[in-house]
């Protein structure tokens, strides 16, 4: 069922409140989330990406109930990947002439996942625009990186709309559609979680794409993500938002993340926390088992830190896997401007904290000397170095 956005132009996406995992399992779903679709319909009836494919029969059959499919006269692809494309070769066998606006990437992208099909590809860049008639046009703006090569976004001028496609989005389902309509807590905290866990690693593109778009003075009264809530209360507030956020984003907060054998680790954990609130009552501490705790909300909460201390045991002369399968996404996310710390127990060997240590410098985090290394069981002489560690992070 469409849903108007505004004036001729709907939303046709998907709501999926059953998705638990994304990009495989690697981007935890914890309040569903949505592919948004749009259909405008001006002189020109234009379709603004599709469905996973999983939903391709739902949305086909569901566009077909509002409009002759043979009645669109354009589709833009914002973006190649299958949450967003994954209905367009269902759709393409109803009407395989349509002319298709994308990037040369996405040439690339579309062809090299569905096969080569003699699509009717016209490739855009930055600056392109697209007559839809009664006066409106579409400009498209490349947003290379943001998060794939072949990314754009697409404004509507006249309803001032910018279909901003990852950008901006959030995994969220809101049947109410908006921002202003959505509970607050969880827009924020999804958008937050979106951007440290997904865009981060692409903060430098960012900056200057959020300028660029910026420097071409184009009226923002919507912006219509590919996924959760549509901003139209004050919709720059997410662009502001993604100013701060990619600007080596930190609160005055450190995050403690382990994991454990036989509890010594977790005790030096746990220590290091009172440590932090006795040095500095007002710096917020986090800390998480990541064996336990899913480890997209854990990089959350290190994206929102100044400083990380990061704990194992010896094992196998070097660190338990679910903590080395952690520092290999924390590197991942490259995160910038901040400081970490090691800890850990050992029985006879003991490299788990210089491993940490190596892997935090491999990961881009300015690695404190002072460490804690408890042999066996963590004693009052292991967690009387505990200050001078939480000092070098406050430092």
């Amino acid at each position: 069922m469409k849903k108007q956005i505004k004036n001729n132009v709907s939303w046709v996406g998907y709501i999926d409140w059953e998705l638990e995992q994304f990009h495989g399992d690697d981007y935890s779903i914890m309040n569903g989330s949505s592919q948004n679709a749009y259909l405008v319909q001006e002189e020109k009836t234009v379709l603004i990406d599709t469905v996973w494919a999983p939903h391709s029969f739902e949305f086909v059959e569901n566009l077909k109930k509002e409009i002759d499919l043979n009645d669109i006269d354009y589709i833009i692809v914002n973006h190649g990947e299958v949450d967003h494309s994954g209905s367009l070769p269902a759709l393409m066998t109803e009407i395989p002439d349509t002319p298709i606006y994308c990037t040369a990437n996405a040439v690339k992208s579309l062809e090299g996942q569905y096969g080569k099909h003699n699509w009717n590809f016209n490739v855009v860049k930055t600056g392109d625009s697209l007559d839809i008639g009664n006066g409106k046009q579409l400009v498209f703006v490349e947003m290379k990186m943001l998060h794939w090569p072949d990314s754009m976004a697409t404004y509507m001028t006249g309803d001032n709309i910018l279909f901003s496609n990852d950008a901006f989005g959030q995994h969220y389902a809101v049947e109410e559609m908006y921002n202003d309509k959505a509970n607050q807590c969880l827009l924020w905290k999804e958008a937050i979680k979106y951007y440290a866990n997904i865009l981060n690693p692409f903060s430098p593109f960012v900056t200057r794409k959020i300028k660029e778009i910026v420097d071409l003075n184009l009226p923002i009264d919507i912006i219509a993500p590919s996924h959760g809530a549509i901003w139209r209360d004050n919709p720059l507030q997410i662009v502001e938002k993604y100013v701060e956020w990619a600007d080596n984003y930190q609160e005055d907060q450190i995050t403690i993340a382990y994991d454990t054998m036989w509890d010594g680790t977790a005790r030096i954990a746990h220590e290091i926390a009172r440590e932090i609130s006795k040095q500095s009552p007002d710096t917020v501490v986090k800390v998480f088992n990541v064996a336990k705790m899913d480890k997209n909300e854990i990089m959350t909460e290190v994206f929102k830190s100044k400083a990380i201390a990061v704990g194992s045991p010896t094992v196998g002369n070097d660190i338990l896997s679910s903590v080395a399968g952690w520092m290999a996404f924390l590197k991942s996310l490259k995160f910038k401007n901040k400081k970490g710390a090691a800890f850990g127990c050992y029985g006879w060997s003991g490299e788990s904290v210089k491993v940490i240590k190596e892997k935090l410098a491999d990961a881009g985090f300015a690695v404190v000397e002072p460490e804690v290394k408890s042999q066996w069981n963590p004693s009052e002489a292991d967690f009387a170095n505990i200050p001078a560690l939480v000092e070098g992070l406050l430092a």
